[in-house]
């Protein structure tokens, strides 16, 4: 019996993620169904990482505004940041030929819980919220580098989350809020920690005390 065609959409959707891996040097998904974003640093490194970093109050919410951190913008050819995302961590994604995904499943670690077919149903939460950022040294950054903070696919910065837990984390810190999913508390806490170090924002008291007694109860 003769294989089936492939759709374009499909074939577009396998050579993009054949780039991606290639330009950007991202494995490829593993046979496991959840997928986690790249970059989440092993215990002990979180863990140093988190004795480095600065431990100050919070600066004030004024002047800021979402616009100030542009996204999403594009980050490999023509794909924007939440496609990228959508496409890297994301099963059987098929994307049209502006780089949009179209169908596809896809996990939400915060509450444990897929998603299918439609993408509009699915959100990209930043890690380090844009307004936290803001608070914790962000407020003195360049748009050039605040554009950078806010589409880092290379950083477990970008996650995919149903609009619900998205919406319930808004922009608390681990102190405030975790997710429901206990799972993923040390993979959540360790990825905080390494987009806080890699942009040298700072951290509270109680948010690197609650940080700390993850690690020590779920890592």
């Amino acid at each position: 019996m003769p294989p089936t065609p492939r759709t374009p959409g499909r074939v577009l959707a396998s050579l993009t993620a054949a780039v991606l891996l290639v330009v950007l040097g991202w494995a490829a998904p593993a046979t496991a169904d959840h997928v986690l974003p790249p970059g989440i640093p092993s215990t002990s490194t979180a863990q140093s990482q988190l004795h480095s970093l600065t431990v100050a109050p919070k600066g004030p919410q004024s002047g800021y505004d979402r616009s100030l951190f542009p996204h999403w913008v594009d980050v490999q050819g023509t794909c924007s940041a939440r496609q990228v995302v959508l496409l890297r961590d994301g099963h059987d994604v098929v994307t049209d030929s502006r780089c949009q995904p179209t169908s596809g499943r896809w996990w939400s670690s915060f509450d444990a819980t897929w998603v299918y077919d439609d993408p509009s149903r699915i959100s990209v939460d930043h890690m380090v919220p844009l307004s936290e950022a803001w608070k914790t040294g962000a407020r003195h950054w360049s748009t050039s580098r605040r554009r950078d903070f806010a589409n880092d696919v290379n950083a477990p910065q970008l996650w995919p989350a149903t609009p619900s837990s998205n919406s319930s984390k808004g922009d608390d810190d681990p102190s405030e809020w975790m997710p429901p999913n206990t799972a993923v508390h040390c993979d959540y806490v360790k990825a905080w920690v390494n987009v806080k170090y890699r942009y040298d924002l700072t951290v509270t008291r109680a948010e690197r005390s609650a940080i700390q007694s993850t690690i020590d109860t779920r890592c």
